[in-house]
């Protein structure tokens, strides 16, 4: 079932959630292990994420040459594992790093072929080591001209002119920033590009982790002033370790309510802050469903165990 069917047809909200491909070289166990752990909770589909191709340089006999190296197993394979072992719908992440057009479309045309019909799209973050972001030559440079390439296959537009075509039938999300993208100038300006990536055929939205409801209250009702209708998730992350309080604004260009912080340096004990930090999260969450929400979507980061003893509270 297609994400859109998924939060049409359901008379609750929907619970999903994202996890990491394994490195290479490791095993499925452990996305596995995470799913059965959760599947009792009814999880509607599952986002398996995809980074850009890590780019080093080897002389050999004099030549240098630029060679792609992987860190983890491909988004395919593991969506592909996990729609035919669960039959739980899976979400592919699709970026513009490190894939031409032509690229894209082969991947796509694979996911078609597969039966995985969902798709996220992002335009991902730069190549490790380059402070910007650089697309591949004849490749996007923005996740809006992703988006449209990919509603072309829905429409039977190919990138050459070919007869007799089957239109592809994708499902598309985009990533939205309930406080902005930090690339964006402004607020104003970041909602005017999620409404382009609505406007090229997105079909709902998944957020960036957040820890203030007010902020995901206010970000859905300017979304709607600017003209988005499509359904707006929200993304959580639960909240375990004391770490925490530096990278997530680091890493993921978020704040932190005070609430938030003062609980977590309260805890004396590294159980008494995950306690903590469980509890909050259950309580954004029971917030956001009283609030209307479509579903909620989890960001797991490897860790199911912390967002099974959040979801066994609310769902």
């Amino acid at each position: 079932m297609y994400v859109i069917e998924c939060l049409k047809n359901s008379d609750e909200p929907i619970f999903s959630l994202e996890i990491t491909p394994p490195k290479k070289g490791k095993s499925i166990k452990g996305i596995f292990n995470t799913i059965d752990m959760l599947k009792e909770f009814h999880l509607n589909f599952i986002n398996v994420t995809y980074h850009q191709q890590r780019v080093v340089f080897e002389e050999k006999n004099g030549v240098i040459k630029k060679i792609p190296k992987r860190k983890n197993v491909g988004t395919v394979g593991i969506c592909s594992a996990i729609l035919h072992k669960y039959g739980i719908e899976t979400v592919s992440h699709i970026i513009c790093g490190g894939f031409s057009k032509y690229d894209t479309e082969d991947a796509l045309i694979d996911l078609n072929f597969l039966g995985i019909q969902n798709l996220l799209v992002i335009r991902g973050d730069p190549r490790q080591g380059e402070k910007g972001f650089n697309p591949e030559k004849d490749g996007h440079k923005y996740a809006f001209q992703l988006v449209k390439q990919i509603n072309d296959m829905n429409h039977g537009k190919y990138l050459e002119d070919l007869e007799n075509v089957n239109p592809t039938n994708f499902c598309i999300g985009v990533a939205g920033y309930p406080e902005k993208h930090f690339e964006a100038a402004n607020m104003e300006q970041d909602l005017l590009n999620l409404k382009n990536k609505v406007d090229q055929g997105a079909d709902y939205i998944i957020t960036q982790m957040f820890f203030d409801v007010n902020k995901y209250k206010e970000f859905v009702k300017k979304a709607r002033a600017v003209g988005i209708t499509v359904p707006i998730i929200p993304g959580i992350k639960p909240f375990t370790r004391k770490r925490h309080l530096t990278i997530l604004p680091t890493d993921f260009h978020i704040s932190l309510p005070n609430d938030l912080v003062k609980g977590i340096l309260k805890a004396k004990t590294k159980e008494a802050i995950r306690e903590a930090g469980i509890e909050y999260t259950i309580s954004i969450c029971k917030e956001l469903i009283e609030f209307g929400v479509p579903g909620i979507h989890f960001y797991s980061l490897g860790r199911g165990t912390d967002v099974r003893d959040v979801v066994k509270e609310i769902f």
